[in-house]
């Protein structure tokens, strides 16, 4: 009697944990037609991905209890969590706008778990919070750090049934999350791992090229170290102006940066009794960078044409592109050289590779007051960001100051 009673208690819980932990709705539903960029989040994997570090690091346990509650209160906030996270950039947008769509179980209690996070009732069902903004549409919600394309998104995905659906399999595969940019030809996908140190991004396996750059790089003390040859260069001035790197003509691009602590002077006026006016000096502490910067152009006389065609060259020969002053801008017969003359900072040696390396700084940490305690807190832990690039293959790699806990307990 007793194994009859048992063996479908088994069978259930089998049954049970499958759907819990293993089966997903591979269904994404909420990208849109004109999405040009899709980072997707394979929310079982992380779960169990914390759940393993959780269980395996003791030490956590009396501390989780604040993280606990938050994420249970997050689960109770009348959000349904979908298998996969979708996140997705909208083409012609800035670069800075991300945008997510979510069902809802309950949308009176997300809109209590939303005042209860500080978030202003903006009217007509939206709400913000500093930088993030959510639009409630029936039962579905519309997040992003942006709001103009809330309306376009609303129109795509929550009115009209007939959008492109995709499947998860086609951006991710095996891995914690995915980022995928979007072409009317193509797909390119690379692969988000977590690890107890670092997050790496990257579309191929073979980390000797990387590795091989990172060590080099890490006998430097710079604050910036970058590197670029033409194809890199054009696809990072996409984003900037889409003819930057075809009006420049350039071949490479090298810069090295550190920061520096200086005194700035505030001048201001004031009258006396006499309506005379009375100058006032304030100083402040400030932070910027010392830099050197060396383009390689195929047609030095175009590259400079084009700056002064957008008025990024003075009359006293700044380039005014670059926010932090004195600098000077100069010429020859390979290209341009645009450096700081406060202090002077030398470039580093050619390695001819393509990366952009940027070390943490203390120095950086007094410009960011308006960032919560969380993300300053993230911040401070970072050690360096490194991009590399070879041939077809692509790699950015987060790497953290080595801790007691794993990032996912940490973060």
């Amino acid at each position: 009697m007793k194994k009859k009673i048992i063996v479908p208690l088994l069978l259930l819980l089998v049954v049970a944990v499958y759907f819990a932990v293993f089966h997903k709705d591979k269904t994404l539903r909420y990208i849109p037609e004109n999405a040009d960029t899709v980072v997707l989040i394979d929310s079982k994997k992380l779960m169990g991905q914390y759940l393993f570090s959780l269980a395996t690091h003791p030490s956590s346990w009396s501390g989780s209890d604040t993280k606990s509650k938050s994420s249970a209160s997050f689960k109770d906030s009348g959000i349904r969590i979908p298998d996969f996270l979708q996140i997705f950039h909208i083409k012609d947008t800035k670069f800075s706008e991300w945008y997510s769509v979510f069902e809802l179980k309950d949308p009176q209690k997300f809109i209590t778990f939303l005042k209860n996070q500080q978030f202003t009732d903006n009217g007509n069902h939206q709400f913000q919070k500093n930088q993030y903004f959510v639009r409630i549409v029936g039962n579905h919600c519309i997040a992003g750090n942006s709001d103009l394309a809330f309306e376009t998104i609303r129109q795509q995905l929550l009115t009209s049934s007939e959008h492109p659906v995709w499947d998860a399999d086609k951006l991710i595969q095996n891995t914690l999350g995915s980022i995928s940019f979007v072409s009317e030809k193509k797909v390119q996908s690379f692969s988000i791992e977590l690890h107890d140190d670092d997050i790496e991004i990257k579309n191929n396996s073979n980390q000797e090229v990387f590795n091989s750059i990172a060590s080099k790089l890490q006998k430097g003390n710079q604050f910036l170290e970058v590197e670029l040859d033409q194809k890199n260069l054009k696809n990072f001035t996409y984003f900037l102006d889409k003819g930057m790197a075809d009006s420049l003509r350039a071949t490479s691009f090298k810069a090295t940066a550190n920061l520096e602590q200086v005194n700035d002077t505030i001048i201001s006026y004031e009258y006396d009794d006499n309506f005379n006016e009375v100058e006032k000096k304030a100083f402040q502490k400030i932070v910027q960078p010392n830099y050197s910067i060396d383009i390689q152009s195929q047609d030095p006389e175009k590259a400079w044409a084009y700056f002064e065609s957008k008025k990024f060259i003075n009359e006293e020969g700044q380039f005014t592109a670059i926010l932090f002053q004195p600098n000077k801008i100069s010429k020859n017969n390979k290209g341009l050289n645009i450096k700081s003359t406060r202090n002077p900072v030398l470039l580093s040696p050619l390695l001819k590779e393509n990366y952009i390396l940027v070390k943490n700084n203390p120095l950086l940490y007094s410009p960011l007051k308006t960032l919560s305690n969380t993300e300053k807190k993230i911040i401070s832990d970072i050690e360096y960001v490194l991009y590399g690039n070879k041939s077809n293959d692509y790699w950015l790699k987060i790497k953290a100051k080595k801790g007691d806990l794993p990032l996912i307990l940490r973060w």
